[in-house]
């Protein structure tokens, strides 16, 4: 199969919405371009005392809407296409949800699961000596990511504020950190949470009762695993399938997600769960279900299998799971669609209630941060789909349109660009 490379998806992404809205050359060429991308040497002192040096990203796509904003990823098959196309996905999903940020992210070249805990502790605040001149709580914030989470972050932030001389108000530097330094209430579960308040919104449309609709979801991380959990608790949604990277499990009764987590913590995959049937993650996105939830990587559903796809609607809430060929198969298929920039904004958005609260020193009950969070998602929902509506155009490029509106008249108001 041929590779299909993150940022020319992201790129011909740009390129199918901008033909749906008048957006000058000149502006669609600076959107095309990263405004800063760093690369960096990232060395660690092993417990061997060996010295390793692992290549490390950052990469600042767009900040006319304000300072940059996206999560660290450490992952062995880190690449600089990759880190660029989600700082561009980053940069819209800002701006869908019309958040004070443009678009960043970063990562490394690394396996974590290879490195003892003071090695990886040692790497944390080696990039962030990388990366140092580059941010701030007022130009750049960081965030967790793949393999990166908040025990990670509060190393990060600890070295940033050993280096500022806590000339910036620390805190702020870095989102989804522990609550003990700053963590805001309400962060660990806001993506999937925010995916599902979209769901919410798109049965109503779709007329589904979500009471008893069957759900199946692909990658059973941190997002996978509350997208099943509050899926069952809040709505009552059947969780009918789940995977990870070794395969999938199927029951069309039902299964419990915190049984299905427990299994794959003691085991190491959700395989072999008693009560399942074994499934390839091929064979889960083919499944007959009302919700498909690819929670996992780029690039799952492509223009190969998106004609097996049965499920109703798409909750995208792993970044740029569908190729803009799979769009395109599923469009005709009439499969209601919530593009992943707009699906899974809640764990940005949450993110931004930390920083808010951080720079102002007053902290939200969880409550609070939830009923934020539930009328920012429906808001940007509803924004997108009257636009889907009113030019008859796919729900991605919906989403597009309303993101590039904002940074386009961001841009102009600046005076990047003349037109």
């Amino acid at each position: 199969m041929q590779q299909i490379d993150p940022f020319e998806v992201a790129l011909e992404q740009l390129d199918r919405a901008a033909s749906h809205m008048d957006l000058s050359e000149e502006a669609l060429e600076f959107l095309r371009r990263p405004m800063r991308i760093l690369e960096v040497s990232v060395y660690v002192k092993m417990d061997d005392g060996s010295v390793k040096v692992f290549p490390g990203y950052r990469v600042q796509y767009n900040w006319a809407l304000g300072p940059t904003k996206g999560g660290i990823r450490f992952h062995p098959d880190e690449t600089l296409s990759t880190v660029k196309a989600l700082a561009a996905w980053m940069t819209w999903k800002t701006a869908v949800m019309n958040l004070p940020y443009g678009g960043g992210k970063g990562g490394v070249v690394v396996n974590p699961k290879e490195l003892s805990d003071r090695e990886l502790e040692a790497l944390s605040r080696s990039y962030i000596r990388s990366i140092y001149d580059v941010i701030s709580p007022y130009s750049d914030i960081p965030a967790p990511d793949v393999y990166t989470n908040p025990k990670i972050m509060a190393w990060m932030m600890d070295e940033y504020e050993w280096i500022s001389r806590r000339r910036d108000p620390s805190f702020g530097i870095i989102t989804g950190k522990p609550l003990s330094i700053g963590g805001s209430l309400g962060r660990i579960d806001a993506t999937s949470r925010g995916a599902l308040y979209t769901v919410r919104e798109a049965a109503k449309i779709l007329d589904m009762d979500l009471k008893g609709a069957s759900m199946a979801v692909q990658g059973y991380g941190n997002a996978g695993y509350y997208m099943a959990k509050l899926g069952v608790e809040l709505f009552g949604l059947k969780v009918v399938a789940v995977s990870d990277s070794k395969g999938g499990i199927y029951n069309p009764e039902g299964l419990d997600p915190d049984e299905v987590l427990k299994w794959k913590i003691e085991t190491g995959s959700v395989k072999d769960f008693n009560g399942a049937t074994n499934i390839s993650n091929d064979e889960l996105l083919a499944l007959d279900v009302d919700i498909l939830a690819p929670a996992a990587i780029e690039n799952v559903i492509t223009k190969d299998n998106a004609d097996n796809v049965k499920a109703r609607l798409i909750a995208e809430v792993a970044n740029g799971p569908v190729t803009p060929e799979a769009d395109d198969i599923l469009f005709e298929k009439d499969i209601f669609q919530i593009p992943d920039f707009l699906c899974n904004a809640g764990g940005v958005t949450v993110s931004y209630f930390e920083w808010v609260q951080n720079l102002n020193g007053f902290y939200w009950t969880e409550d609070e941060v939830y009923r934020r969070l539930d009328e920012k998602m429906t808001y940007s929902f509803h924004k997108v789909y009257n636009t889907a509506k009113e030019k008859k155009i796919h729900m991605r490029n919906a989403a597009y349109v309303v993101a590039l509106s904002r940074i386009y008249m961001a841009m102009k108001d600046r005076g990047w660009i003349s037109k």
